[in-house]
């Protein structure tokens, strides 16, 4: 944090948040998660104050967080990161499916089998490994949710496919077969489904 923004008031490259009602949504999902238990790390290099009227809050860690702090349930988008601790990937696994399908998953670290297993046994929209967004940013691969967090993928093809309404059209040829198959049911009809069965 310090290497990357050694301060945030006079960075050019640190954002403000986007207005008032945004940035006070965001103390209160803060201040709601301290209340609750959570430790409130504030990453702050300079140590500065900033100002209210900035708009420009501090990148804040909720250590401990719990499924009773707002901030579990809520878009954060912005600067605000809870962190739930766990002691195995079981745990970690049975966390992130006891809960609505994520739009995104991030794992950090781990060997090739704790990957395969976080990739095999949980469900997201989209996942990047060692990172974020960067399965969001390209353009090969489909963006989208899964359940709660989505329906559908867009980006590329999938994008065109997705917003595309594709009219699907049937002609019965006329001298299809099908009438055998209707009504009354009797003997033809059965002779036809004993057909049918061994073509399929």
């Amino acid at each position: 944090m310090a290497a990357l923004y050694p301060v945030l008031e006079a960075s050019p490259d640190y954002t403000s948040i986007v207005n008032d009602r945004h940035y006070a949504r965001l103390i209160a999902l803060i201040d709601d998660a301290s209340r609750k238990g959570a430790r409130v790390v504030r990453l702050n290099p300079a140590n500065e104050l900033l100002p209210e009227r900035t708009r420009k809050l501090t990148p804040t860690l909720l250590v401990g967080a719990r499924d009773d702090m707002a901030a579990m349930h809520e878009e954060i988008f912005g600067p605000v990161l809870p962190i739930e601790l766990y002691a195995t990937l079981d745990e970690a696994i049975a966390k992130i499916n006891a809960r609505p399908r994520p739009l995104a998953l991030y794992a950090f670290g781990g060997d090739a089998g704790a990957r395969e297993r976080l990739l095999g046994e949980t469900v997201a929209g989209g996942m990047t490994l060692d990172d974020t967004l960067w399965h969001f940013s390209n353009e090969e691969l489909p963006f989208g949710g899964v359940g709660a967090s989505g329906i559908g993928a867009y980006h590329g093809e999938r994008g065109f496919l997705t917003f595309t309404h594709e009219k699907a059209v049937f002609t019965q040829p006329r001298l299809a077969l099908t009438w055998l198959l209707y009504p009354p049911y009797g003997r033809r009809f059965e002779a036809m489904l004993k057909i049918l069965k061994r073509l399929a």
